[in-house]
């Protein structure tokens, strides 16, 4: 009986003639020929989830659209509106089984949209799947509407929402790498210019500088998302708005509005607007300036992590798995390295973006299914990458003190805190004496007779040499270059 039901189909016809449809489907006809037309990603639209829930609000808001203006009854937009309405709340997903990737612009996935959403609307009405005599899913759940316009506009609204999420774990980011900025605020160490030393600093200002470029990049993206409110509902097909109601545009953008919570606003030029998919190409932009910034910090983390001896090894990341099949002990940065890989993977996805936005050809552009794929994907992927460098990794980070503490006391790097004191020249000549001999730079000074050893020590005080207290006024230079030794 089991397999009797798995078996049970039911026929649908389109203009290409009739199929069998498994009776359990919620989508109908049209996805079916898309499953056999473009096996090629094997990742159905449902593994994005909020573009998902973005086709069911844009089908929702056209519901109330088309029953306040009289293009559908009552009855059949709160059918689609109910219907709509489960799907955002998370149920059907697994209905949505056409691949990311796919030809026609888009018309596979606004087609499973409304095939889904109609099957559901059915059942809600008692009726069985299928029965397209009672609700269409083109005429009465797509009515009004284009795959032209919903598309895009169901790509905005989703990359939106799932923008919200991403944002959200970026800050819980930048606040981890404040909170270690905290823990070493008096941790001093060497800087470095050119991966050569320069001049001393704490590792707390390092881990504060990691976590203000990341409210930066929080604010660019925030504000590039803006150029994804602006949608084109009621173009239909290339922008003249034929098929639909002279009212219908105002009144599913304020539908859409309410329903997204979205500041979202119609284009001026519907024609523009239905064509150019820069929007895209600049929010995919501000995504990867975010994951190139990001994987320059997994760099330094795994510069500063390197050794454990015979690398800086001035912080130890939290050791996550074997490092070597053949060498006991080895333990690998990984964490890092996988978010690295996640920014390669973001910039590539850039590069499809941009091709596909230029490969648009007169009043349509065909590629925007490899757009969104490539741009929720980024966003999916930078949102786990930055979960897994927090939790795996910043959260675990400590410093290795003692390490750091004698680098800086044999660093000739400190002697540029005494520059304003004895002059460059003389800082020069007595850094190579420091190199040459190993000496401490102090003693150097105070033997030099530049500087009395008390006025050196108050220079090169972890507070001087840091830059967080500033150097008010300089003591006279007591000697000239050319006699320092």
């Amino acid at each position: 009986m089991a397999l009797d039901a798995l078996t049970r189909t039911r026929t649908e016809t389109d203009s290409l003639g009739s199929l069998q449809i498994p009776t359990e489907a919620y989508w109908g006809i049209h996805t079916a020929r898309a499953l056999e037309n473009f096996p090629i990603s094997k990742r159905p639209i449902s593994v994005y989830r909020d573009l998902v829930c973005g086709l069911a609000m844009v089908k929702q808001a056209s519901a109330r659209a088309n029953r306040e203006i009289g293009a559908l009854t009552p009855e059949k937009a709160d059918l689609i509106d109910r219907a709509s309405q489960l799907v955002i709340d998370g149920q059907y997903h697994d209905q949505f089984v056409v691949g990311v990737i796919q030809g026609g612009a888009g018309t596979s996935t606004n087609m499973n949209a409304n095939e889904v959403i109609t099957n559901i609307a059915l059942e809600l009405a008692g009726r069985e799947k299928g029965d397209y005599a009672f609700l269409s899913p083109i005429d009465d759940t797509n009515r009004s509407q284009s795959t032209n316009d919903v598309y895009p506009t169901a790509i905005k609204v989703g990359l939106s929402l799932d923008l919200l999420t991403l944002l959200e774990e970026l800050d819980l980011l930048r606040r981890a790498f404040l909170d270690k900025a905290v823990e070493f605020h008096d941790i001093l160490k060497v800087g470095r210019t050119q991966l050569q030393d320069a001049v001393p600093m704490t590792l707390g200002q390092e881990f504060h500088g990691f976590a203000t470029t990341l409210g930066q990049d929080h604010k660019r993206l925030k504000e590039n998302a803006y150029l994804l409110y602006e949608i084109n509902m009621g173009a239909t097909a290339i922008g003249t708005g034929i098929t639909t109601h002279p009212d219908y545009g105002a009144a599913v953008l304020r539908h859409l509005r309410e329903i997204t919570g979205l500041d979202l606003e119609t284009a001026t030029d519907l024609v523009e607007s239905t064509s150019d998919t820069g929007a895209f190409m600049s929010f995919s932009a501000s995504l990867k300036r975010n994951a190139i910034k990001l994987s320059k910090i997994c760099n330094d983390l795994r510069l500063l992590s390197s050794g454990p001896q015979a690398g800086f090894g001035e912080i130890n990341l939290p050791p996550r798995q074997a490092g070597s099949s053949i060498m006991p002990g080895k333990v690998n940065p990984v964490i890092p390295e996988v978010v690295n890989q996640v920014a390669f993977a973001v910039a590539g996805a850039d590069l499809t973006v941009t091709m596909a936005v230029e490969g648009g050809q007169l009043q349509l552009n065909a590629f925007e299914p490899v757009i969104a794929h490539s741009i929720f994907q980024s966003i999916t992927w930078m949102r786990r990458g930055m979960h897994t460098l927090r939790v795996n990794c910043i959260e675990g980070i400590t410093a290795n003190r003692e390490r750091l503490g004698a680098m800086v006391g044999s660093s000739v790097g400190v002697i540029t805190a005494l520059t304003p004191f004895i002059g460059y020249a003389a800082s020069t000549a007595l850094a190579k004496a420091a190199l040459l001999t190993g000496r401490n730079v102090a003693d150097l000074v105070v033997e030099a007779g530049l500087m009395s050893a008390e006025d050196v020590a108050k220079q090169l005080s972890p507070a001087r040499l840091s830059g967080l207290e500033a150097v008010t006024a300089a003591i006279p230079i007591v000697q000239a270059a050319e006699d320092v030794v």
